[in-house]
């Protein structure tokens, strides 16, 4: 019969040699160079301060592009009711005829000079800060820039040419305050050509 300390001796022994047949049966963990470790990692960094580094920029331009059109189209809403009151000047400079301004007295003389000044200053003050006439007349009709009010059939212009204007039109910056408004070429109608085959009569 087998003693206690020989079958703790024993079991102690069962246990070590099964201990050893794991570790055996299990697969080693490949060392970790920790220069390749650190190389991965600085990498990592690197990739994300680029990314940062764009981030801000992107940031940085997007910021300078809001506040130059914030400086640029401010004054849109004072703009526009400036044009009205220049183009209330314009048209009492165009219903006076030419007859009265040259028989007019001095005093209507003057008149008339400080309305053509004012109307002057205030165009050169909206140009000043950026509102400029919108091009049309002799143009192709462009629907964001002009409003058509007519069409006026005219053979010598292609068709959708801008032979009037009505009212000019004005654009801050890349913004339109109002379109022009314009009357646009109908064009010459088609050519009337013989059917073929026809026989000419005139011989």
């Amino acid at each position: 019969m087998m003693s206690d300390e020989t079958a703790a001796g024993q079991g102690t022994s069962d246990e070590i040699n099964a201990s050893n047949a794991a570790d055996a049966g299990a697969p080693e963990t490949p060392e970790v160079d920790p220069a390749e470790a650190l190389r991965a990692e600085n990498g990592d960094l690197r990739d994300k301060l680029l990314r940062a580094v764009a981030e801000m920029e992107n940031l940085r331009k997007r910021t300078e592009r809001e506040v130059a059109d914030t400086r640029s189209y401010a004054i849109a809403g004072f703009a526009r009711d400036m044009l009205t009151a220049t183009d209330s000047l314009s048209r009492a400079l165009m219903v006076l005829p030419a007859e009265a301004r040259e028989t007019a007295d001095a005093t209507m003389k003057s008149l008339i000079d400080g309305i053509e000044m004012t109307e002057r200053e205030m165009q050169r003050l909206l140009a000043k800060h950026g509102v400029k006439p919108i091009e049309a007349e002799g143009l192709k009709f462009d629907p964001h820039r002009h409003q058509a009010m007519f069409e006026v059939p005219d053979p010598t212009r292609p068709e959708g040419t801008v032979v009037q204007v009505v009212q000019t039109g004005f654009a801050i910056g890349d913004r339109v305050l109002r379109p022009a408004m314009v009357g646009v070429a109908k064009g010459a109608p088609a050519a009337e050509h013989p059917a073929e085959g026809a026989i000419d009569k005139s011989v």
